[in-house]
């Protein structure tokens, strides 16, 4: 696997090319910023310039007049995801059928397939359908702030009015119908907004709309994200030991396998090189004489 502007790896003569030539059945994975071919595939990319090119950029910055940096490095996030699903079916394959795969991995195509709203509609001559997305809401409560999402079932509508008080909005023109919802959104967004007034804290609404099995939570900051009891019940910040920080926390992996999390199963990197000795004696068989020979070349970090 590697993350090189494309071009890099031919030079260095570690190309698939180059390397499928002797060792056929290779799953090669190329990361790239706009991938392997196309005018723009020489650029040098990162998640920032690649949320600007994807049009996400554009699409969240409604109702503000200017784009802004996001938080999220998602471009990075998704193509490393993306490669890992990419990977194990290649894997798969070869498995099956004995060949080898050169998989090109591009950051704009995994952030802009992971678009689920405009592109669909732009593509099939549809109207652009910027952000805030009609249906969800983040609204001020006491000291905090509520998020609360009425939209992406069919009985969410049913039960929010059933929890306002206001069945005569089923009949309502403005209301009858999700696409009706979504382009008078913004009034319905006042009369709910309204009724959230009723609340003291942000605790009491979030109980009043779960019972009412409308999805509703607190919005939480990264210091409360890692003392959350359901968090801590999961095990989503395990520690490894650290040579000179004694145990470090970290997050981890975000998916389990036969009720088990695969976490660390070792300690935390501590320096380049750290184990380059026992993967060239212990895995690749190379004597200590070569590997000081690659050390003194330069060839290799060691300690």
């Amino acid at each position: 696997m590697e993350n090189f502007v494309p071009g890099v790896m031919a030079r260095l003569g570690c190309d698939y090319a180059t390397l499928s030539a002797v060792k056929p059945d290779i799953v090669y994975c190329s990361i790239s910023g706009f991938g392997q071919t196309g005018p723009l595939s020489s650029m040098t990319a990162f998640a920032h310039i690649i949320n600007a090119m994807s049009g996400l950029m554009d699409l969240e910055r409604e109702p503000d007049p200017h784009p802004r940096v996001s938080y999220l490095q998602a471009a990075d996030v998704l193509a490393g995801t993306h490669a890992f699903g990419a990977i194990l079916a290649a894997l798969l394959r070869r498995g099956r059928t004995g060949a080898g795969a050169w998989l090109d991995v591009s950051m704009l195509e995994c952030l802009v397939s992971a678009e689920d709203v405009t592109y669909g509609s732009v593509l099939n001559g549809g109207p652009v359908l910027p952000g805030p997305r009609p249906g969800m809401i983040v609204h001020r409560i006491g000291e905090g702030h509520l998020a609360m999402q009425t939209v992406g079932a069919p009985q969410l509508w049913s039960r929010l009015l059933a929890l306002l008080e206001r069945p005569e909005l089923a009949d309502d023109p403005r209301f009858a119908t999700p696409a009706a919802r979504r382009e008078h959104w913004p009034l319905l967004r006042d009369i709910i907004v309204q009724w959230l007034g009723r609340f003291a804290t942000v605790d009491e609404a979030v109980q009043t709309l779960t019972r009412a099995r409308i999805p509703a939570v607190p919005v939480l900051s990264p210091q409360e994200v890692v003392r959350h009891p359901h968090l801590m019940a999961r095990g989503a910040f395990p520690a490894v030991p650290h040579p000179a920080r004694g145990n470090v926390r970290v997050t981890t992996t975000p998916f389990r396998v036969d009720g088990q999390a695969p976490g660390p199963r070792g300690p935390a990197p501590y320096r380049v090189g750290e184990h380059t000795r026992s993967v060239l004696t212990e895995i690749l068989g190379y004597a200590p004489e070569r590997i000081e020979e690659l050390r003194m070349l330069g060839a290799i970090e060691s300690w």
